[in-house]
C-alpha cells in the first residue's frame, strides 16, 4: 500500500515549504542587493571608468545573461525538476562576491555579473515557479506578492547594509563579505530542505479547465515564445510592461548613486535612498499581490506604471535628499503595484503544462530591461547629461502604462 501523501494545492496546505521558499528568495535578492550601492561607485572611484555607457556595462551583462537564463530555466525545470535548477543556480553564484572582492580590473566585475545573471535567472525563476506550483490558481497574486516582497526587501536591506559598511570600512572587501555568507546559506537551505514541486504542477494540469478561447497544453517552445511575446494580448502586454519596469530599475541601479554623489550626498545617505525604493517596493507587494486577487490585474498594473513614471520624473526635476526620498517612495509604490501582478497575469493565462516556460519567456523580456535601460540611460547621459537620461526613462515608463491600458484584458479568475 502506498504511503505517499496526496498532492494538495494551496498556501495553507503547503505552508512550511512556501515559507522556506520565501526565505530562499530573500537570499536570492540579497545577492543582487550587495551590488546596488557599491558597484557603481567602484566604477567611478576605484576603476576610473569614465563614460557612463562604459560604467554601466556590468548591468548590461547582468541583464542579458539573466534574461536568457530565465528562458532556459523554465525549460530546464520542466525537464529535470525545479530543485536541481535551484541548486545549480546557487553553485554558480558562490564565486560572485569573491570576484568582486579580489577584482584587479573592471573586467573582473563584468565576469562577476555574468555569473550573477546566471545565478539570478536560475534561482529567482525557479522559486517563482515553485510557489505558483504550490499555491494553485486561487491565491496566485498573494503568492507572488510574498515571493517578490522577500526578494526586494532583501535587495533593500543589502543595499543599505553595504552602503553603511562602505562608509565605515571602504568599498572593499567588507560590503561583499555579506554576499559570501548569503550564497553559502542559500545553497545549504536549497540542498537540505527544499522539496521538489513539479508534481504539484502536473496535478493541476490534470484537473485544469482552460478559459474560453484559451490555449491547450500541447504547445511547442516556439509557440509559447510567440504567444507570450507578441500574439496573446495580456501575455504580450505583461511582457512589455515587465521590460520597461526593469528598464527603469536599471536606471536606478546604475545612475542614481552617481547622480546623488555628484549632487553632494554622502555614502550613508546614498545608501538610504538606494534602499528606500526597493524597501517600499518589497513591503508593498505583500498588499498589492493580494489586492490583485480581489480587484483584478489590469488597472493595478496601469496605475503602477504611471506612478513609477511620476517618481522618475521627480528624480529628474528635483534636488536634495527629501525630494529624492519622496521620489523613491513613489517609484517603490508603483513597482509594488506592477511586479507581482504581472507574474499573476502569466499564471492566469498560461496552461499549467507550459506555465514554467511562459514565466521564462516573460522574465526573458522583463530582465532584458536591465540591459536596455543601462544602454538607453548610459548613452543619453553621455550625450545630454544625467538628468536628461532620467527624463527619457520617465516618458518610456508612462508610455508602457498606456499600452497596458489599451491592450491587456482582465485575467483574474472569478472566485
Amino acid at each position: 500500500m502506498s504511503t505517499t501523501a496526496p498532492i494538495r494545492l494551496g498556501l495553507r496546505a503547503n505552508l512550511p515549504q512556501f515559507v522556506l521558499l520565501v526565505a530562499v528568495n530573500a537570499l536570492v535578492g540579497a545577492m543582487v542587493g550587495q551590488e546596488r550601492t557599491v558597484v557603481p561607485l567602484l566604477a567611478e572611484q576605484v576603476f576610473a571608468v569614465g563614460a557612463f555607457t562604459a560604467s554601466l556595462t556590468f548591468i548590461v551583462v547582468f541583464g542579458f545573461t539573466k534574461a536568457f537564463t530565465n528562458l532556459a530555466a523554465g525549460s530546464l525545470s520542466d525537464r529535470y525538476g525545479r530543485k536541481p535548477v535551484l541548486i545549480a543556480g546557487w553553485l554558480i553564484g558562490l564565486p560572485v562576491p569573491l570576484l568582486l572582492i579580489w577584482a584587479p580590473s573592471w573586467g573582473w566585475v563584468i565576469a562577476a555579473n555574468l555569473l550573477l545573471g546566471v545565478n539570478q535567472g536560475l534561482t529567482w525563476s525557479t522559486t517563482i515557479v515553485m510557489k505558483i506550483d504550490l499555491a494553485g490558481p486561487a491565491r496566485r497574486g498573494l503568492a507572488m506578492g510574498f515571493n517578490e516582497a522577500a526578494g526586494y526587501l532583501a535587495v533593500a536591506t543589502m543595499g543599505w547594509a553595504t552602503g553603511a559598511l562602505a562608509a565605515a570600512y571602504g568599498l572593499r572587501p567588507a560590503p561583499f563579505l555579506l554576499g559570501v555568507a548569503v550564497a553559502a546559506l542559500g545553497l545549504g537551505l536549497s540542498t537540505a530542505l527544499v522539496r521538489e514541486t513539479h508534481q504539484h504542477a502536473r496535478h493541476e494540469a490534470a484537473h485544469h479547465v482552460p478559459r474560453a478561447g484559451g490555449h491547450g497544453h500541447s504547445l511547442t517552445n516556439r509557440e509559447i515564445f510567440t504567444l507570450t511575446s507578441f500574439r496573446e494580448r495580456s501575455l504580450s502586454a505583461a511582457s512589455q510592461a515587465g521590460m520597461v519596469n526593469n528598464l527603469n530599475d536599471g536606471l536606478a541601479w546604475g545612475l542614481y548613486p552617481i547622480l546623488f554623489a555628484t549632487s553632494g550626498l554622502g555614502l550613508s545617505r546614498i545608501g538610504v535612498l538606494i534602499a528606500l525604493y526597493p524597501a517600499v517596493w518589497g513591503l508593498g507587494q505583500m498588499i498589492t499581490g493580494a489586492l490583485s486577487d480581489r480587484w483584478g490585474r489590469k488597472w493595478l498594473i496601469t496605475a503602477g506604471m504611471l506612478t513609477q513614471a511620476i517618481g522618475i520624473a521627480l528624480v529628474a526635476a528635483g534636488t536634495g535628499f527629501t525630494v529624492w526620498a519622496v521620489a523613491a517612495v513613489l517609484m517603490g509604490t508603483g513597482t509594488a503595484l506592477v511586479y507581482p501582478t504581472l507574474l499573476a497575469v502569466i499564471g492566469d493565462v498560461a496552461h499549467p503544462a507550459w506555465r514554467a516556460r511562459a514565466v521564462g519567456v516573460y522574465r526573458l523580456w522583463r530582465d532584458s530591461g536591465y540591459a536596455v535601460g543601462a544602454l538607453v540611460a548610459g548613452i543619453t547621459a553621455d550625450l545630454l547629461g544625467l538628468r536628461a537620461a532620467v527624463w527619457v526613462v520617465a516618458v518610456i515608463t508612462a508610455g508602457s502604462g498606456v499600452v497596458v491600458a489599451a491592450r491587456m484584458y482582465e485575467t483574474r479568475h472569478p472566485d
